[in-house]
């Protein structure tokens, strides 16, 4: 039980330090297979 609540803890510490990922946004796009190269999106040729 000490090791439940001492994971608790430091999971709620770590808590206020979490951000958003960069490029949140694109994240659709990447689980829908769209590559990327160099950050850009790679067009269909």
């Amino acid at each position: 039980m000490a090791t439940l609540t001492m994971v608790f803890r430091l999971v709620q510490c770590a808590q206020q330090h979490w951000r958003a990922l960069n490029g949140s946004s694109l994240l659709p796009d990447v689980i829908g297979g769209t590559q990327f190269v160099n950050q850009l999106r790679k067009d269909a040729a």
